[in-house]
């Protein structure tokens, strides 16, 4: 069967309010960047010309708007985003520290991310999709949670590759064993598994990053992970092979989005190249792909209207070569 979308991705969207500054009074400036870890993925994924649809909800107010409206200019499909007029679109602020790294205030107690049904899920439509990507943030409440594992299942039954990110946000759930629940839930569907090196050992309780892989595949047989160490690269885990990537230097301002923008540019070449076949030499290449796209989104505000075009990428890698 023909599909007619590249990926599908479910989960939430959101506000993500980056410090911008000071005002003249010497008060914290916060700029409203539209965001979500798997609209990111989508955005990264449409800038290098693939079909995206989003499904997930946002609520009834300027900033559902403003969602809503940033994912039709970038041109991902928005027939499954749905509007709560009862609760307000959910909020993030990111608190960013001098190295980069952040920290987030969660405004979603609820959001209208949380409130998505079972009955909104649209079987035909997540048919259509070749690759499948969600994370964790829909499976912190029952409902929600309901509506993911019927869109996984719908998207496995349609002979799609299931992508997952954990992305685990610790202050959105009620107890870290339900975290862990739930992200085994997701290594036990997917085929495609993008893990960062903090959750990778909090996942196995191993500190060793390698042990920690293998205990993962022993578990689950996921047939290809890729581990993002931050600044220091990536790794690949695929057939017995054990690729890394260094990562690249750059002026970076705020690491929000990184691993979404890497995953993005992962899912972009798997389309493009067979996945049951994936060589050493492919393997590498997809890395540093992704690294150098991470690594330009680490240089900008926000992510969904910071993504790095193909030129960007092409051009930091040939400046790296020289």
């Amino acid at each position: 069967m023909k599909k007619s979308f590249d990926v599908i991705a479910l989960g939430e969207l959101l506000i993500d309010f980056t410090m911008n500054g000071q005002s003249e009074q010497g008060n914290d400036l916060f700029e409203a960047c539209p965001g979500g870890a798997p609209c990111n993925v989508l955005a990264m994924l449409n800038e290098m010309g693939k079909k995206t649809a989003f499904i997930g909800k946002v609520g009834k107010d300027q900033f559902g708007k403003l969602l809503r409206n940033t994912l039709n200019d970038i041109g991902i499909d928005t027939s499954n985003l749905f509007t709560d007029s009862t609760v307000n679109t959910t909020l993030a602020f990111v608190h960013t520290f001098p190295d980069g790294d952040r920290e987030f205030s969660f405004y979603r107690n609820p959001g209208a991310d949380m409130m998505l049904t079972e009955d909104e899920i649209n079987t035909t439509f997540i048919s259509q999709a070749k690759i499948f990507h969600f994370g964790t943030l829909s499976m912190t409440q029952d409902s929600v949670r309901a509506a993911t594992k019927k869109a996984v299942k719908a998207a496995k039954e349609s002979g799609a590759l299931i992508s997952f990110d954990p992305n685990l946000r610790e202050p959105l759930w009620s107890s870290l064993e339900l975290a862990k629940e739930q992200m085994n839930y997701g290594f036990s569907q997917c085929d495609i598994l993008k893990i960062s090196d903090n959750e990778i050992q909090f996942v196995t309780g191993k500190e060793d990053y390698d042990e920690g892989i293998r205990c993962l595949q022993e578990k689950y047989q996921i047939p290809l992970i890729l581990l993002t160490m931050g600044k220091e690269g990536s790794r690949a885990y695929y057939k017995g092979m054990r690729v890394e990537c260094s990562g690249f230097s750059v002026k970076t301002i705020e690491t929000t989005g990184a691993g979404d923008t890497f995953t993005g540019s992962v899912l972009n070449y798997l389309l493009e190249h067979d996945f049951n076949n994936l060589t050493e030499k492919q393997l590498e290449e997809l890395l540093k792909l992704a690294n150098a796209a991470a690594a330009i989104v680490t240089t900008r505000k926000g992510v969904i209207r910071a993504i790095p075009k193909k030129s960007e990428i092409e051009e930091l890698l040939q400046r790296n070569m020289l």
